[in-house]
């Protein structure tokens, strides 16, 4: 059986690549804002797990005879709910508003197989941002924009984005954009990898 990843997402792809996970990786254009409006009235975890069954959806309809995974992450800080930036001064923005305050990340994935959701799951990590200077953020982003722009959270945990931080709770799997630890074991179960 094939899995495909639903994501051109370089993180993704390396935690599942570091995994030993075989897949292919075909992107999907997805209108994520248009899913987002049919969803007012879902928590932060219940619209990643929507987004990740809708992304997986979009590309099960082309390969239903496979497994398609669909992952998708977002942003809560202080009530509101964040997308990837749309600018370099957006970004800034974001970081701005984050200063100081706690970071809620929510990251989900779904397994489709013929048009069904045969799985899926959600999970929140707390990312506590310390108080940013004005001489941070405009360093920051000058080192990591573009980059960061593909990024809900405005940060690369992996590169300098760790420097946002004093403090972190949850699976460093969840903040780098997917639940992979239960995805492994319902890849066992769907018969995607060995048991």
């Amino acid at each position: 059986m094939t899995l495909i990843l639903a994501s051109k997402s370089q993180s993704r792809r390396a935690m599942l690549d570091a995994a030993g996970v075989e897949y292919r990786s075909i992107p999907t254009d997805l209108d994520e804002r248009a899913v987002e409006a049919e969803l007012d009235n879902c928590t932060a975890g219940e619209l990643a797990e929507a987004l990740s069954v809708a992304k997986a959806h979009a590309v099960s309809s082309q390969f239903p005879d496979d497994l398609v995974l669909g992952s998708d992450s977002l942003v809560v800080c202080d009530g509101r709910r964040f997308d990837k930036p749309a600018s370099r001064e957006s970004a800034a923005e974001h970081l701005r508003f984050f200063s100081g305050k706690v970071m809620e990340l929510h990251s989900a994935a779904a397994l489709l197989r013929a048009h069904s959701c045969e799985w899926s799951h959600s999970e929140c990590a707390k990312l506590f941002v310390r108080e940013l200077s004005e001489g941070f953020i405009r360093s920051y982003l000058d080192a990591e924009w573009p980059e960061v722009g593909h990024c809900v959270g405005v940060f690369r945990i992996e590169a300098r984005g760790v420097q946002l931080f004093e403090g972190i709770e949850g699976s460093h799997f969840t903040i780098s954009g997917m639940p992979l630890l239960p995805l492994l074991g319902a890849l066992r179960e769907y018969g995607a990898m060995p048991a």
